[in-house]
């Protein structure tokens, strides 16, 4: 029997969060499963995608604050002395900054999802993605900071 047959033949065990968190903070029970080089492979493949969509998060979270900065420190600015803008304005610049910060989390967010079904598709044991986790609450500070922005506060 190859190593194919013998994935599809095994019952698929999904971990809930909580067993998940669990292991995360006291570490699993036992000895490691699997530890053939089939299994570290993909484990790596998947950490991969992990770290691509961390960066896509980093990348999303710089241009939102970036952008936040940039209306703010305006806004401030036009207290002080007023000034003309240009061809397009500070508020206007910041809110696009942070329009494009929460596009490219989406669009991450997106490809990261599509990667893990791919990979459980293949019969890859998929824990839940802190990355994922961690590109919702950026997506929260981004719209936030959205709102901020159209609403003038």
């Amino acid at each position: 029997m190859d190593s194919k047959q013998s994935r599809s033949s095994l019952p698929k065990q999904r971990r809930s969060l909580g067993v998940y968190l669990r292991d995360l903070l006291m570490g699993p029970k036992g000895p490691p499963k699997n530890l053939d080089a089939s299994f570290l492979a993909t484990d790596r493949t998947r950490l991969a995608h992990e770290r691509t969509m961390m960066a896509w998060i980093r990348t999303g979270l710089s241009l939102i604050s970036f952008g936040f900065t940039i209306y703010k420190f305006f806004q401030i600015q036009e207290l002080r002395t007023p000034f003309q803008d240009g061809l397009i304005g500070a508020r206007s610049f910041g809110f696009m900054m942070i329009l494009t910060g929460l596009v490219a989390v989406l669009l991450a967010g997106l490809s990261h999802r599509r990667e893990m079904r791919s990979l459980r598709a293949a019969g890859v044991e998929v824990p839940p993605s802190m990355a994922t986790i961690v590109g919702g609450l950026v997506s929260l500070l981004g719209i936030l900071g959205l709102i901020a922005v159209v609403f003038r506060q």
